[in-house]
Protein backbone atom coordinates (compact mmCIF):
# COMPACT_ATOMS: atom_id res chain seq x y z
CA UNK A 1 0.00 0.00 0.00
CA UNK A 2 1.26 3.55 -0.88
CA UNK A 3 2.69 5.39 1.56
CA UNK A 4 0.83 9.39 1.72
CA UNK A 5 3.42 12.16 2.04
CA UNK A 6 3.24 14.31 5.00
CA UNK A 7 1.36 17.80 5.15
CA UNK A 8 2.26 20.70 7.02
CA UNK A 9 -0.91 22.73 8.12
CA UNK A 10 0.02 26.37 8.82
CA UNK A 11 -2.23 28.44 10.05
CA UNK A 12 -1.65 32.71 9.82
CA UNK A 13 -3.16 34.34 11.93
CA UNK A 14 -4.23 38.02 11.18
CA UNK A 15 -2.79 38.22 7.34
CA UNK A 16 -4.94 40.62 6.37
CA UNK A 17 -3.28 43.08 9.40
CA UNK A 18 -0.13 41.58 10.64
CA UNK A 19 2.20 41.47 7.50
CA UNK A 20 3.61 44.66 7.51
CA UNK A 21 7.05 43.07 7.75
CA UNK A 22 7.46 40.88 4.93
CA UNK A 23 5.52 38.24 6.69
CA UNK A 24 4.41 36.72 3.81
CA UNK A 25 7.54 35.66 2.58
CA UNK A 26 8.36 33.61 5.68
CA UNK A 27 5.00 31.74 4.72
CA UNK A 28 6.04 31.53 0.69
CA UNK A 29 9.66 30.24 2.32
CA UNK A 30 7.88 27.64 4.38
CA UNK A 31 5.68 26.54 1.29
CA UNK A 32 8.69 26.41 -1.18
CA UNK A 33 10.79 24.29 0.66
CA UNK A 34 8.07 21.83 1.29
CA UNK A 35 7.12 21.47 -1.84
CA UNK A 36 10.87 20.87 -3.09
CA UNK A 37 11.04 18.19 -0.55
CA UNK A 38 7.51 17.05 -1.93
CA UNK A 39 5.98 17.77 1.47
CA UNK A 40 2.05 18.90 1.34
CA UNK A 41 1.40 22.12 2.80
CA UNK A 42 -2.13 23.47 3.47
CA UNK A 43 -2.43 27.43 4.60
CA UNK A 44 -5.51 28.73 6.15
CA UNK A 45 -6.14 31.70 7.70
CA UNK A 46 -7.91 32.91 10.95
CA UNK A 47 -8.76 37.02 11.21
CA UNK A 48 -10.36 39.48 13.98
CA UNK A 49 -13.56 37.03 14.92
CA UNK A 50 -12.89 34.06 13.00
CA UNK A 51 -12.82 30.86 14.99
CA UNK A 52 -9.23 28.80 15.63
CA UNK A 53 -9.15 25.01 15.95
CA UNK A 54 -6.11 24.38 18.67
CA UNK A 55 -6.00 20.75 17.09
CA UNK A 56 -6.14 21.25 13.50
CA UNK A 57 -2.73 22.90 12.77
CA UNK A 58 0.96 22.14 12.90
CA UNK A 59 2.29 25.62 12.92
CA UNK A 60 0.26 28.88 14.01
CA UNK A 61 2.25 32.33 12.42
CA UNK A 62 1.38 36.03 13.24
CA UNK A 63 3.59 38.68 11.87
CA UNK A 64 3.57 42.40 12.82
CA UNK A 65 1.14 45.30 12.39
CA UNK A 66 0.69 48.42 13.15
CA UNK A 67 -0.56 49.89 16.86
CA UNK A 68 -3.81 50.69 15.93
CA UNK A 69 -4.04 47.06 14.27
CA UNK A 70 -2.21 45.52 16.88
CA UNK A 71 -4.36 46.63 19.31
CA UNK A 72 -7.23 45.37 17.45
CA UNK A 73 -5.71 41.65 17.07
CA UNK A 74 -4.56 41.88 21.11
CA UNK A 75 -8.60 42.28 21.94
CA UNK A 76 -9.70 39.25 19.33
CA UNK A 77 -7.03 36.85 20.30
CA UNK A 78 -6.98 36.87 23.62
CA UNK A 79 -10.92 37.04 23.22
CA UNK A 80 -11.67 34.41 20.48
CA UNK A 81 -8.24 32.75 20.21
CA UNK A 82 -6.35 32.24 23.64
CA UNK A 83 -7.50 28.90 24.75
CA UNK A 84 -7.21 27.21 21.26
CA UNK A 85 -3.27 28.17 20.84
CA UNK A 86 -2.68 27.45 24.33
CA UNK A 87 -4.22 23.97 23.10
CA UNK A 88 -2.02 23.89 20.37
CA UNK A 89 1.32 24.72 22.29
CA UNK A 90 0.29 22.00 24.83
CA UNK A 91 0.54 19.33 22.56
CA UNK A 92 3.15 20.39 20.74
CA UNK A 93 2.49 22.56 17.62
CA UNK A 94 4.62 25.47 16.70
CA UNK A 95 3.94 28.69 17.25
CA UNK A 96 5.87 31.63 15.49
CA UNK A 97 5.39 35.23 16.70
CA UNK A 98 7.39 37.98 14.89
CA UNK A 99 7.73 41.31 16.12
CA UNK A 100 4.08 42.79 17.52
CA UNK A 101 3.17 38.65 17.01
CA UNK A 102 6.03 38.33 19.43
CA UNK A 103 4.76 40.49 22.17
CA UNK A 104 1.34 39.43 21.62
CA UNK A 105 2.46 35.98 22.37
CA UNK A 106 3.36 37.04 26.02
CA UNK A 107 1.18 38.78 29.01
CA UNK A 108 0.50 42.35 27.60
CA UNK A 109 2.14 44.65 26.18
CA UNK A 110 2.06 48.95 27.58
CA UNK A 111 1.46 51.35 25.09
CA UNK A 112 1.08 54.69 26.19
CA UNK A 113 -2.00 54.99 28.90
CA UNK A 114 -2.97 51.44 27.06
CA UNK A 115 -2.71 47.65 28.15
CA UNK A 116 -2.69 45.47 25.19
CA UNK A 117 -3.21 41.63 27.06
CA UNK A 118 -1.20 38.90 25.43
CA UNK A 119 -2.23 35.35 25.23
CA UNK A 120 0.68 34.42 28.01
CA UNK A 121 2.39 31.64 26.19
CA UNK A 122 5.68 33.49 26.47
CA UNK A 123 6.51 34.92 29.96
CA UNK A 124 7.00 38.59 29.20
CA UNK A 125 5.66 41.87 29.07
CA UNK A 126 6.54 44.45 26.83
CA UNK A 127 6.36 48.28 27.21
CA UNK A 128 6.77 51.19 24.96
CA UNK A 129 9.47 53.28 26.95
CA UNK A 130 10.50 57.03 26.46
CA UNK A 131 13.89 56.69 24.29
CA UNK A 132 15.14 55.80 20.09
CA UNK A 133 13.31 52.84 18.16
CA UNK A 134 15.62 49.57 18.10
CA UNK A 135 16.22 49.76 14.42
CA UNK A 136 19.03 47.93 12.59
CA UNK A 137 20.24 44.94 11.52
CA UNK A 138 20.85 41.87 14.03
CA UNK A 139 22.35 38.90 14.32
CA UNK A 140 21.88 36.38 17.12
CA UNK A 141 23.42 32.91 18.15
CA UNK A 142 20.71 30.66 19.12
CA UNK A 143 20.89 26.81 20.42
CA UNK A 144 18.38 24.52 19.01
CA UNK A 145 18.19 20.32 19.62
CA UNK A 146 17.85 18.38 16.95
CA UNK A 147 19.70 19.88 14.27
CA UNK A 148 21.38 17.57 13.12
CA UNK A 149 20.49 13.57 12.20
CA UNK A 150 20.32 10.88 14.63
CA UNK A 151 17.34 9.51 16.58
CA UNK A 152 16.52 10.67 20.43
CA UNK A 153 18.65 6.92 21.75
CA UNK A 154 21.85 7.66 19.91
CA UNK A 155 24.33 7.39 22.31
CA UNK A 156 26.60 9.72 20.49
CA UNK A 157 24.41 12.32 19.59
CA UNK A 158 26.66 15.63 19.71
CA UNK A 159 25.61 18.53 21.81
CA UNK A 160 23.19 21.13 19.81
CA UNK A 161 25.65 23.45 18.25
CA UNK A 162 25.23 27.52 18.02
CA UNK A 163 23.73 28.89 15.13
CA UNK A 164 23.16 32.62 13.89
CA UNK A 165 19.73 34.00 13.16
CA UNK A 166 20.30 36.94 10.97
CA UNK A 167 17.65 40.27 9.77
CA UNK A 168 16.40 43.20 10.69
CA UNK A 169 15.17 44.88 14.09
CA UNK A 170 12.66 48.02 14.36
CA UNK A 171 10.54 48.27 17.34
CA UNK A 172 9.56 50.50 19.65
CA UNK A 173 8.64 48.06 22.96
CA UNK A 174 10.96 46.92 25.40
CA UNK A 175 10.54 43.21 25.83
CA UNK A 176 11.45 41.94 29.27
CA UNK A 177 11.83 38.17 30.07
CA UNK A 178 10.50 36.94 33.51
CA UNK A 179 11.93 35.04 36.22
CA UNK A 180 13.25 31.89 34.09
CA UNK A 181 12.18 32.61 31.16
CA UNK A 182 14.45 31.07 28.28
CA UNK A 183 15.55 33.78 25.38
CA UNK A 184 15.35 32.58 22.00
CA UNK A 185 19.61 33.78 21.76
CA UNK A 186 22.17 35.84 22.61
CA UNK A 187 22.78 39.17 20.87
CA UNK A 188 25.85 39.04 18.61
CA UNK A 189 25.29 42.78 16.83
CA UNK A 190 22.20 44.81 17.28
CA UNK A 191 19.61 45.29 19.80
CA UNK A 192 17.47 42.62 20.79
CA UNK A 193 14.82 42.40 23.75
CA UNK A 194 15.11 46.36 25.25
CA UNK A 195 18.74 47.03 24.13
CA UNK A 196 20.55 46.07 27.53
CA UNK A 197 19.75 42.68 28.30
CA UNK A 198 22.17 41.09 25.60
CA UNK A 199 19.19 38.40 24.82
CA UNK A 200 16.63 38.22 22.01
CA UNK A 201 13.60 36.30 21.45
CA UNK A 202 11.96 34.20 23.86
CA UNK A 203 11.24 30.71 23.64
CA UNK A 204 8.81 27.96 25.71
CA UNK A 205 9.06 24.44 23.78
CA UNK A 206 8.19 24.82 20.54
CA UNK A 207 6.48 28.75 20.94
CA UNK A 208 8.61 30.98 19.83
CA UNK A 209 8.73 35.16 19.91
CA UNK A 210 11.72 36.86 18.09
CA UNK A 211 12.02 40.74 16.65
CA UNK A 212 13.81 39.58 13.47
CA UNK A 213 12.07 40.12 10.66
CA UNK A 214 12.82 41.71 6.89
CA UNK A 215 11.74 39.01 6.08
CA UNK A 216 13.26 36.29 8.94
CA UNK A 217 13.22 32.83 6.64
CA UNK A 218 14.17 33.51 3.42
CA UNK A 219 17.47 35.28 5.44
CA UNK A 220 17.70 31.84 7.27
CA UNK A 221 16.92 28.93 5.33
CA UNK A 222 17.94 26.74 8.29
CA UNK A 223 15.85 27.90 10.64
CA UNK A 224 12.61 27.38 7.94
CA UNK A 225 13.93 23.71 8.27
CA UNK A 226 13.92 23.32 11.94
CA UNK A 227 10.55 24.66 11.77
CA UNK A 228 8.66 22.33 9.21
CA UNK A 229 10.64 19.38 11.06
CA UNK A 230 9.82 20.27 14.43
CA UNK A 231 6.05 20.95 13.11
CA UNK A 232 5.89 17.58 11.47
CA UNK A 233 7.86 15.74 14.35
CA UNK A 234 10.31 14.05 12.87
CA UNK A 235 14.16 15.31 12.84
CA UNK A 236 15.82 17.80 10.66
CA UNK A 237 18.22 15.32 9.74
CA UNK A 238 15.28 13.10 8.12
CA UNK A 239 14.02 16.45 5.76
CA UNK A 240 15.50 16.11 2.41
CA UNK A 241 18.32 17.60 1.38
CA UNK A 242 18.20 20.83 -1.09
CA UNK A 243 20.45 22.95 -3.10
CA UNK A 244 20.88 26.01 -1.09
CA UNK A 245 23.25 28.14 -2.57
CA UNK A 246 21.29 31.23 -3.23
CA UNK A 247 19.94 30.36 0.86
CA UNK A 248 23.42 30.39 1.41
CA UNK A 249 24.54 33.84 -0.16
CA UNK A 250 21.08 35.12 1.49
CA UNK A 251 22.51 34.10 4.83
CA UNK A 252 25.96 35.35 4.14
CA UNK A 253 24.41 38.82 3.11
CA UNK A 254 22.27 38.82 6.49
CA UNK A 255 25.31 38.32 8.28
CA UNK A 256 27.37 40.96 6.83
CA UNK A 257 24.92 43.51 7.19
CA UNK A 258 24.87 42.80 11.05
CA UNK A 259 28.72 43.08 11.02
CA UNK A 260 29.37 39.38 11.17
CA UNK A 261 31.99 37.89 9.26
CA UNK A 262 30.88 35.04 6.78
CA UNK A 263 30.43 31.59 8.80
Amino acid sequence: MAVSSPILRVCALYPDLMNIYADRGNLLMLERRCAWRGIGFRLTSSSLGDPLDGSAHDLYYIGGGQDRDQRLCAGDLHEHKRTALHEAAARGAVLLGVCGGYQLLGHSYALDDDEMPGVGLLDIRTVRERGPRLIGNVAIEVTLEDLDAGGEDSTDRAAPKPRVLAGFENHGGRTYLQAGAEPLGRVLKGHGNDGRSGYEGTRAGNVIGTYLHGPLLPKNAWFADWLIATALGVEIGELASLDDELEHRAHESARRAAGLAAA
